[in-house]
């Protein structure tokens, strides 16, 4: 261990370790779950403080050779280099103050270290002074929280719904020409193609991947500039716009300074709105995930409409069961979003006046929705849609025990009729072309024409290429 010393005196921190005394003290103080804030979140820490470092240089504010010493490591801690030197729990102070002081710790220490200087020695660097020069942990981790998110929604979460997009459009083509039936209530309903039901589901996540990217742009405001409370005390009137230009520069994300600092620090609304996109997605990917699992059902005595790749046992005590496990693994992180989506928006409403104070929970809570979700999705494309495949017999079959083609019959007979005709068909297991032509009440040709179901799918147009119909 080494000794030293912070605004509170003398603290022992072990000896290797690039934080110092305030960090070892939120270490012994939040020792609660064990799990310190994501990588993610710290590696955007590191942007935001390298960002800094170069504003204040070019405003003159920091001599250079301070700042290329901070940037240094900043990108140090941005390449992830540096994570393991980062332990404050998630569940510490709201505005992740000692997040804060654990990044401008390890980067005067570190800096200390590649100079020469013993750690701890403040030199050539001060913690507070240099590479905190400008900034409060109150606009500074609400920045890292919008940069964190908005570079996960971009590089991860967007791409792998495109990818979704892509296969689920691939299946449309694939699946265009079976007929199937329709169902509405959970019962059957007039017939459509496979294709056109996945044109649904590509269509879902089309927009989903839209949702992510307005997500995106609605994390763009900053709060950096605005120090404690917005009013911006202690910093340059020109710094919170120069560390946007430097952070689009290095995330290629259209960030800009806040329109507002109070309500860039003392609310979270921004976040919540993203929390609440991150529901709808998860909520539109669990519905095709249940979706695939019912019509995979059997393989004798379900659906059977979709064979579903085969990718592990299924069972302990059945012998070649297998399960739909990638739809209920996406069904999984769907509930899982869901909850993580409702935590950040209960915690936006602890904004008290100028700070909201559960900062480091929400920044947890968005992160891990939105890496999950990018993984859950990845997976279910490349081990579930890439290789899902229709039994074009079983969807035949289905649609001509159908009782519903009767409503094609309906404009011709009328719907009482129709659906005496639909009963008497049920109860007497006859089809409904036999029933029809006993009762004389449309001749076999006329008949053959309206209980086409190919004609039928084509009544509302066809899927389109992008599964926009």
């Amino acid at each position: 261990m080494r000794v030293e010393r912070d605004s509170m005196g003398e603290m022992r921190v072990p000896e290797e370790a690039l934080y110092g005394a305030s960090t070892q003290r939120a270490v012994l103080n939040f020792s609660i779950s064990g799990r310190p804030l994501p990588p993610a979140f710290i590696r955007s820490l590191g942007l935001v403080k390298l960002a800094c470092a170069r504003a204040n240089e070019e405003l003159g504010l920091l001599a250079p050779a301070k700042s290329r010493l901070i940037q240094q490591v900043a990108q140090e801690i941005a390449d992830g280099r540096l994570d393991d030197q980062f332990p404050v729990d998630v569940f510490q102070t709201g505005s992740g103050t000692s997040t804060n002081t654990n990044a401008n710790e390890v980067i005067a220490n570190r800096a200390s270290q590649l100079t020469g200087e013993p750690l701890g020695s403040k030199r050539p660097v001060h913690p507070n002074d240099d590479v905190n020069l400008g900034q409060s942990s109150n606009d500074v981790i609400p920045t890292a929280l919008h940069v964190s998110v908005a570079v996960a929604l971009s590089t991860q979460l967007g791409p792998a719904l495109d990818a979704l997009a892509e296969a689920l459009k691939q299946k449309v083509h694939a699946f265009s020409a079976i007929v199937k039936i329709g169902r509405t209530h959970l019962m059957d309903a007039t017939p459509l193609t496979l294709g056109q039901e996945f044109s649904g589901y590509a269509a879902q996540i089309r927009k989903a991947s839209e949702r992510a990217a307005r997500g995106v742009g609605i994390l763009g405001e900053l709060a950096i500039g605005g120090t404690a409370v917005g009013t911006g005390i202690n910093t340059h009137p020109e710094f919170g716009a120069r560390v946007c230009r430097i952070l689009r520069a290095e995330t290629a994300i259209e960030f800009v300074p806040a329109a507002n600092h109070f309500e860039a620090q003392g609310a979270r609304d921004d976040c919540v709105e993203v929390a609440g996109i991150l529901t709808t997605i998860a909520v539109s990917l669990t519905k095709i995930a249940n979706d695939l699992r019912w019509l995979g059902s059997g393989p004798r005595a379900g659906l059977g409409e979709l064979r579903l790749p085969a990718i592990q046992p299924g069972s302990s005590i059945m012998p070649g069961k297998v399960n739909p496990v990638m739809c209920e693994m996406l069904v999984q992180v769907g509930l899982y979003v869901q909850g993580l989506s409702q935590t950040v928006a209960l915690a936006g409403r602890e904004g008290s006046f100028e700070l909201n104070t559960t900062l480091p929970l929400q920044a947890w809570c968005l992160l891990d929705a939105t890496q999950c979700l990018a993984k859950a999705v990845t997976a279910f494309t490349e081990k579930c849609v890439a290789g899902l495949e229709a039994d074009a017999a079983r969807c035949g079959e289905l649609v001509d025990r159908s009782l519903m083609l009767v409503t094609a019959l309906s404009p011709k007979l009328g719907y009482d009729v129709a659906a005496a005709v639909a009963k008497e068909a049920l109860e007497t297991g006859r089809t409904l072309r036999e029933v029809v032509l006993a009762r004389g009440l449309l001749d076999a040709a006329t008949l053959d024409r309206l209980l086409d179901p190919a004609a039928m799918t084509r009544a509302g147009g066809d899927p389109t290429a992008d599964g926009k119909t």
